[in-house]
């Protein structure tokens, strides 16, 4: 189960340690790419297939979901941690999810997902009401 919050930082390098809490469910060997809301997704490679397949289910006849499909396939790569948990985050994801090195890893249940602190901190502050909306939607798994 990947739940939780971990503060960190990149090096210079884009190198990036995945937090000790999340590495026995991640596994050894991952998958990363671009998430939504401008965030880095990764995916334990059992959930990766699992979001191919759907993926691959899905209607080619309307473009906004080829579109989808191609963005986050086309991003993704398999990873693997090196001796000292640490995995080299692309240039061009880093540049997508903003990261420079203060970011923050959160478990989204079945993934990972690595923000620039600064944007995370937006995110969760924003606080317009849609919480209670989302709680009642959601009462019979939040209850």
């Amino acid at each position: 189960m990947l739940i939780g919050e971990v503060a960190q930082t990149i090096d210079g390098k884009g190198r990036y340690i995945v937090p000790a809490k999340f590495r026995n469910d991640l596994g050894a060997r991952f998958v990363i790419a671009r998430g939504v809301d401008c965030c880095l997704a990764i995916y334990p490679l059992a959930v990766w297939q699992q979001v191919v397949e759907k993926l691959a289910a899905t209607s080619k006849a309307d473009p906004g979901k080829r579109a989808f499909s191609r963005r986050l396939t086309s991003s993704a790569f398999e990873a693997e941690l090196d001796a000292q948990y640490r995995v080299v985050l692309p240039p061009a994801l880093r540049e997508y999810a903003k990261l420079q090195k203060d970011i923050v890893t959160i478990g989204a249940t079945n993934r990972l997902e690595i923000w620039d602190k600064d944007i995370w901190h937006d995110y969760i502050s924003d606080d317009d009401g849609s919480d209670q909306e989302l709680a009642a939607e959601f009462a019979d798994i939040l209850l």
